[in-house]
């Protein structure tokens, strides 16, 4: 774990606190995924908090972000409304977004989470062009495109981080790599070199993070943040995680062949929640009645959510039509 000396305890306790929300909440969504209420497919972050957690800390709200369809960690590590979505995810009409999008399309502007983009590497233009259009305004806002490691074989991530690095724009190009595009390792997708070679292959600045190390992300990001403030121009941060559920969906998937239940057994251990506990009640920052007061809060709080959500009444079929442009 990277050294905590030079990070406020407050800060330290409130990734501590965003990871372990994040985490019950989504094995909240798995736990009650079989009730067949979501009516849409669910890609949950469990196990890969830490990145979320740790570049969101680095950003203010008037930053801007966009996510993937791996989507609900970094909506909540924003300070994303709960209750929205939920009811988005329950295809309801109090949905962040109306119910019209589901788990994959989450979106708190208000915060700073612009919009959650599905299809594979379609984040990265969006993070681009809003970074473009700070940079004409003179503001020093950042953006933030999130990813996965399967997007940097699609020919828009080449085209946006070259044409970032030639504007020197303020963006953060964050490649959450958890080995596997869907059921494919990068072992079987890429030659054996660094993902950051494909970042300098475009000059541009990159950082490689333990991405179940919340401070050594936090630190990574706030780096990359300030250079981008700066004017320095962009940072591809690549954050090595690893997610415990199937690719899509609420279950373990071990057992079906892509991969061995030894790796999985390898990258367990290093939860980053389990990491951020011991090393913070090492340093006596987090006392264990400390724990169990906010698994307690969160409890009550993600179970009022789930009643909400369940609870809110569908959208208006008259509205079927509303936002709809051709």
């Amino acid at each position: 774990m990277s050294q905590l000396s030079d990070i406020r305890r407050e800060q330290l306790l409130r990734m501590y606190r965003d990871m372990l929300r994040i985490r019950m909440i989504e094995e909240g969504i798995a736990d009650r995924y079989a009730e067949h209420e979501m009516r849409c497919p669910v890609h949950l972050s469990i196990g890969q908090e830490a990145s979320a957690v740790g570049v969101c800390n680095a950003l203010l709200h008037t930053d801007r972000v966009f996510s993937t369809h791996r989507c609900h960690a970094h909506y909540l590590a924003m300070a994303g409304d709960l209750k929205a979505m939920l009811a988005e995810i329950y295809g309801k009409a109090a949905g962040c977004i109306g119910g019209r999008g589901g788990s994959m399309h989450l979106s708190d502007p208000a915060q700073g989470l612009i919009a959650s983009v599905p299809i594979v590497a379609s984040s990265i233009p969006l993070a681009v062009g809003t970074a473009l259009s700070d940079q004409i305004d003179g503001n020093k806002n950042v953006s933030v495109t999130f990813f996965g490691d399967a997007s940097v074989e699609e020919g828009v991530f080449h085209e946006s981080a070259n044409f970032a690095s030639l504007r020197k724009l303020p963006v953060l190009f964050v490649c959450e790599n958890n080995l596997y595009s869907v059921y494919t390792p990068l072992k079987d997708r890429q030659p054996s070199r660094p993902l950051t070679e494909l970042a300098r292959a475009h000059g541009m600045n990159s950082i490689h993070a333990d991405g179940n190390d919340v401070v050594a992300v936090f630190k990574a990001a706030h780096e990359a943040v300030e250079r981008a403030r700066r004017g320095d121009g962009p940072t591809f941060l690549l954050l090595d995680t690893y997610r415990w559920r199937e690719h899509c969906g609420p279950e373990f998937d071990n057992h079906i062949g892509y991969r061995t239940e030894a790796e999985y057994e390898a990258w367990h251990i290093q939860c980053p929640i389990k990491k951020s506990r011991e090393n913070l009640q090492s340093q006596k920052i987090l006392l264990p009645s400390d724990e169990d007061d906010m698994v307690a809060v969160f409890k009550w709080e993600i179970d009022n959510a789930f009643e909400f959500a369940k609870k809110a009444p569908l959208p208006e079929p008259s509205s079927a039509s509303d936002h709809v442009y051709a």
